[in-house]
């Protein structure tokens, strides 16, 4: 019985990690390692410690580069110091006070105003804006990658 409770809570853990890549206030890859932990401790699961290592290397890495990518995405399309400035505190600023609409709109505009403060024009401020952005859709593709990769192993040790 606790093995299906175990197995079914993975399974819950799963999903949630899964909408957790698109949704920012939830740690879509950190959730996902969690399911593999839950079905780990059930009769279902036999990864070894090499491969749970990996999946929670893996998830803590895609996380943390989530953070680091829209800067990256700034900088490669022309921001400044100011306009990474800008989008890293936009992000913080936009986590805190504005979940989760915040964490997507508050780098943008955190780089657009950090450029526009600086004295680029307009549409270079909006250039380095938009970089953000891919940035943040970058993080996410990385998420959801990482996410269906534990989901994948997570179903196939199961069944």
């Amino acid at each position: 019985m606790i093995d299906y409770l175990l197995a079914g809570t993975g399974i819950l853990l799963m999903i949630i990690g899964l909408i957790g890549c698109v949704v920012p206030v939830l740690p879509g890859p950190p959730i996902s390692f969690l399911g593999l932990l839950f079905l780990q401790f059930s009769h279902f699961g036999h990864f070894t410690l090499t491969f749970l290592l990996g999946m929670a290397f893996l998830a803590l890495a895609v996380t943390v580069l989530d953070y680091i990518v829209p800067v990256w995405g700034t900088k490669k399309t022309g921001g400044s110091k100011a306009g990474i400035w800008g989008a890293t505190i936009g992000m913080i600023i936009g986590i805190f006070f504005f979940p989760p609409i915040g964490i997507i709109v508050g780098p943008l505009l955190g780089a657009i105003i950090g450029e526009s403060i600086r004295g680029a024009s307009l549409n270079q401020s909006f250039r380095a804006g938009l970089g953000s952005l891919l940035g943040f859709f970058i993080g996410i593709g990385l998420k959801l990658t990482a996410s269906f990769i534990m989901t994948f192993y997570f179903f196939k040790e199961l069944f």
